[in-house]
């Protein structure tokens, strides 16, 4: 398992002693290092900020350590990050409501150094590997999402009394921009006449009972398909193209209906094949596609 970089340590201890400690050797392993001299302090910190991980005292005047983690664990940002309490208490009961209250792990006190930096680092890269996990999960199961919202094709398929079966997300948006009152389901009556929504007609010989129409917009300025031209997937070029009209992560989020997570890891495969390191390189390099396409 490969040395994990490395994270922000929130370490809570109303101990100098024990504190001093875990300092000298969190720092010197190049942890930025968060304290807490109790429970309360401790949550008035996460106000602020989010720690990669938590080393927490069990026994603390006040609120004491589960009493803490519990309310760590309340806060949405700080669910999933590991908690590992530190005690001097041999005590099975006491443990196993630390574990209860979320805790993942746990350092007997008095500490041995190594041991802290190596239970650290053990969790940070668990943690690593976890969001790694979840990253590539969210990236598949949105390109299954997109073997029907197709970036590159405005398809629908109708049956035989012109009832839509399926259709992606570009026709549904080009059906309501072009003939607003049709009734959704169906496929327009005056689809395919003059006009500027031109309608490809393709039904396999010898049966009608499925007809599939391609639909492109004359004159149409270019649009996210023409980015795929730079090695991109269809939604990376989605992603590119609002990059290029200025949007922020969590508007392009909520603009494609994908989380901000899952943004963030397509702006980095972006710059991946593109070779970029800022969003204005990217910009640049899109409208570099768009700009000649339009005109």
């Amino acid at each position: 398992m490969s040395r994990p970089a490395p994270g922000r340590i929130l370490v809570v201890d109303d101990t100098p002693a024990n504190l001093s400690l875990l300092l000298d050797a969190l720092t010197e392993a190049g942890h930025e290092i968060l304290v807490a001299e109790g429970g309360r302090s401790a949550l008035s910190l996460l106000e602020h900020t989010t720690p990669d991980l938590v080393l927490l005292d069990l026994v603390m005047p006040g609120m004491d350590g589960v009493a803490t983690c519990r309310r760590i664990k309340e806060r949405p940002a700080c669910r999933d990050v590991p908690v590992l309490f530190m005690t001097a208490i041999d005590e099975p009961d006491q443990k196993l409501r630390a574990f209860d209250a979320g805790a993942l792990d746990y350092i007997t006190k008095p500490v041995y150094p190594p041991e802290v930096l190596a239970r650290v680092a053990a969790h940070l890269q668990i943690r690593t590997l976890q969001k790694s996990l979840a990253d590539e999960l969210a990236l598949r199961v949105e390109a299954e999402n997109q073997l029907s919202q197709s970036l590159d094709r405005a398809v629908v398929l109708c049956d035989a009394a012109g009832h839509v079966v399926f259709s992606t997300r570009l026709a549904e948006d080009l059906l309501h921009k072009h003939f607003p009152a049709h009734l959704a389901g169906t496929l327009p009556a005056a689809l395919g006449a003059e006009g500027p929504l031109v309608a490809r007609r393709f039904a396999e010989q010898g049966r009608a009972d499925l007809v599939m129409f391609v639909l492109e917009e004359r004159g149409a300025p270019p649009g996210p398909v023409a980015l795929m031209q730079l090695g991109l997937t269809a939604r990376e070029a989605e992603v590119l193209y609002w990059i290029a009209q200025g949007k922020s992560n969590p508007d392009i989020a909520t603009i494609l209906g994908a989380s901000v997570r899952t943004v963030h890891k397509h702006v980095e495969h972006i710059f991946q094949k593109l070779g970029l390191e800022t969003r204005n390189a990217a910009t640049l390099a899109a409208l570099e596609v768009l700009r000649p396409a339009a005109r």
